[in-house]
């Protein structure tokens, strides 16, 4: 049991390893809180950074969740104990003890718990993200639709009644997270990637 318990521990303290924070000060010593839109993330890196730095935060803030839950059985070999790491990842993701609570919105860390929990519903919900990101050039839109789309994913592979709650849960506490992004899509003002070249 107290095994256990210490391994929650050690999922909740990899998700909060502030891999955006990290990066940012190496690479440009600056404190990403404040510059750009102030997310400790990976979106808030590549557009302040730079591409390399956004994709080394995007792969280490995805690894942060996969670990943990990829190597929970080996603790309990129990759906609902991986469960139990994964919260504690996506936690530690977005409330970092490394940064006074306060962290990022966790669509990578998100991926990577998936990916670990329930691949096929993941890798849905991964390419609805990739459809909505290049038709829009919005990060946080595409953020928002794998979210929703990821619990109607897993209730069409077939996955149980718990891991599907668990999803809806983790999608409702990520689109909270992106509460300002939907404000500035009403109003129009959300920074925008250009994808694909319109006339």
């Amino acid at each position: 049991m107290l095994i256990k318990f210490l391994y929650l521990i050690f999922a909740y303290l990899c998700g909060s390893i502030p891999f955006a924070y990290i990066v940012a000060k190496a690479v440009k010593k600056v404190d990403i809180r404040k510059v750009g839109s102030g997310n400790p993330g990976t979106t808030n890196v590549f557009r302040s950074i730079g591409k390399g730095a956004g994709i080394v935060v995007f792969a280490f803030d995805t690894l942060k969740g996969f670990i943990p839950v990829f190597f929970a059985i080996f603790i309990d070999n129990s759906f609902s104990y991986s469960v139990a790491v994964a919260a504690a990842a996506i936690v530690g993701h977005m409330f970092t003890i490394f940064l006074n609570f306060k962290g990022g919105k966790g669509v990578a860390t998100g991926l990577g718990v998936f990916l670990a929990l329930m691949p096929l519903p993941c890798f849905a919900a991964f390419i609805v993200f990739g459809v909505v990101f290049l038709l829009s050039g919005y990060v946080a839109l595409g953020s928002i639709v794998a979210a929703v789309t990821l619990p109607l994913a897993a209730y069409f592979a077939g996955y149980g009644l718990e891991p599907i709650i668990f999803s809806f849960a983790a999608a409702m506490l990520i689109i909270y997270k992106h509460k300002a992004n939907i404000m500035r899509l009403k109003n129009g003002t959300e920074n925008r990637f250009k994808i694909l070249k319109r006339k």
